[in-house]
């Protein structure tokens, strides 16, 4: 008995000591798990950032593009290698792109504060088609894209901006410009005709809803990178293809810029205005380079003067050609703001293109892309005479079916010198007294001098998407020059050109561009 109770008892003790010891390894309650949330307020894509009332959203893509006789992202081959079609120049140039963005928003009682950021890792043919010795391969030191070497490459930075009540502070697009930018319905970033700010440009500016669709916006734009294209002190001479150095002096004024927009279903309307200061560094330069020297200070300078544009979009939807189907077109004048008509997604070109000739060694073509043009000196144009411009550029988009889609675009775009040739108080005749002077070489009895030019594009692409945000693209574009120089001159044109007799005349050429995009 006394055994039964001793076996008892033991197994009690077991059992309290095994309770013990459960008890002693209880969990402790665990903190809630704070889930990620979708936000639904400012579309798909978006959600909370944990902890927060703020919502983000991550995007971008990945693009890469090839052209053909061309430049980088669409280029034609306007200048450079590619202009004068040497032994120098690329066949094709490729870029390959992925574009990052954050896009955060949090409401709060004066409406939605928002930021938003993009950062493009990217990769382009060293050179972007133009390897010519004398200006890339032996003095890398100017060469912008140093980094697009064998590992190497770039971040390029797009929009960085924050918007609040209306406002908006950082890089972002003009107030002056359309949705669409310079792109109605093209892949290339090369379609003139119109303004175009579409990777951004630090400013300050203000939008208001009038509501039924109707707003207007003002802003101030930093110039110094998209808004100027040249000056020209035209005493530092010009070269076989008519420009000379920089004569911009500092920026001293911000852009004022403004628009008037309507949207409706049936379309959009804008109205655009833009005043810009041109301002001349020193009467006297260096020649050729309009580098300053030891006499610049002393020399005086010409007066600022305030130059402009304007422009007029128009976008229509709902034709009867298909759904989603549309036309965009824009129409600009501007006077000393060049850039609003001759623009591209980086600097505005000037246009020096070679080809073939039946009366000379080869033909010539070129246009100098200025805001402006000034003359020194007794007999001078006095001050800076402004350069006048014009342009309209637009395309049709079209839906085949739900996978193919085409656009049908074009622009045309005119540079004007005021004045007469002889007349050196004018922008046209102090042009043409200084391309003569600095090239004496010898001239054809028909030979006449006209700095005025224009420029044609036409072109197509065609957008296949087999699945959704994957799109294969082709696009071909023919450009034309039509320069207002006439005869025949002995120049010394840029190596590996020979100084001999070239004939002026209009030039052609054409591009193709091929693309493979994945958004996500």
């Amino acid at each position: 008995m006394r055994a039964i109770r001793n076996a008892i008892f033991t197994s009690a003790a077991s059992l309290l000591a095994i309770s013990g010891v459960q008890a002693a390894d209880l969990p402790v309650k665990a903190k809630a798990i704070e889930y990620v949330r979708v936000c639904s307020l400012y579309g798909a894509g978006f959600f909370y950032i944990p902890g927060t009332d703020t919502c983000i959203k991550l995007g971008g893509y990945l693009r890469v593009d090839t052209t053909f006789n061309g430049g980088a992202h669409g280029a034609p081959a306007w200048n450079g290698d590619i202009g004068q079609q040497n032994r120098y120049r690329d066949y094709f140039v490729s870029r390959s792109r992925m574009a990052l963005t954050v896009d955060t928003r949090t409401a709060t009682e004066y409406g939605v504060v928002r930021t938003f950021g993009q950062g493009d890792f990217q990769f382009t043919t060293l050179g972007g088609s133009s390897r010519n010795p004398n200006s890339l391969a032996t003095n890398l030191g100017n060469n912008p894209q140093l980094l697009d070497t064998a590992g190497g490459g770039y971040v390029a930075v797009e929009y960085l901006f924050i918007q609040f009540a209306g406002f908006t502070f950082g890089k972002s697009a003009s107030a002056y410009a359309t949705p669409w930018q310079g792109f109605p319905g093209n892949l290339n970033s090369s379609l003139l005709g119109g303004q175009n700010t579409d990777t951004g440009v630090n400013n300050i500016q203000y939008t208001a809803e009038f509501g039924n669709g109707v707003s207007g916006s003002i802003g101030l734009d930093d110039p110094t990178v998209w808004d100027r294209t040249s000056l020209f002190n035209l005493s530092t001479g010009l070269n076989a293809v008519g420009t000379t150095g920089n004569a911009y002096g500092g920026v001293h004024s911000p852009d004022i810029v403004g628009r008037i927009r309507i949207d409706q279903a049936w379309g959009l309307f804008q109205i655009s205005g833009a005043a810009h200061l041109v301002n001349g560094s020193y009467n006297t330069l260096t020649a050729a380079s309009a580098a300053p020297n030891a006499l610049s200070e002393i020399s005086g300078h010409p007066e600022d003067k305030w130059g402009g544009s304007v422009m007029a979009a128009l976008q229509i939807k709902n034709l009867p050609t298909g759904a989603g189907d549309d036309i965009k077109v824009d129409v600009s004048y501007a006077k000393g703001h060049t850039k609003n008509v001759i623009a591209t997604s980086g600097a505005s070109p000037s246009f020096a293109m070679f080809g073939g000739s039946s009366v000379a060694y080869q033909s010539i073509g070129f246009g100098a892309t200025t805001d402006g043009v000034y003359l020194p000196g007794a007999g001078g144009t006095g001050g800076i005479e402004l350069t006048e411009a014009y342009g309209v550029r637009g395309a049709f988009n079209h839906n085949w079916d739900p996978y193919w889609s085409s656009s049908l675009f074009g622009s045309y775009s005119a540079v004007r010198y005021n004045g007469a040739t002889g007349d050196l108080t004018t922008a046209k005749g102090a042009y043409c007294a200084a391309y003569v002077a600095s090239n004496p070489g010898l001239k054809s009895a028909d030979f006449s001098c006209n700095p005025d030019f224009n420029v044609s594009q036409l072109g197509v692409v065609t957008r296949w998407t087999p699945v959704k945000n994957l799109t294969f693209s082709a696009e071909v574009q023919w450009f034309h020059l039509d320069q207002k120089f006439t005869g025949t001159s002995v120049l010394g044109a840029a190596a590996p050109k020979p100084a001999t007799v070239y004939e002026f005349k209009d030039q052609n050429t054409y591009l193709l561009q091929v693309r493979a995009q994945r958004n996500f």
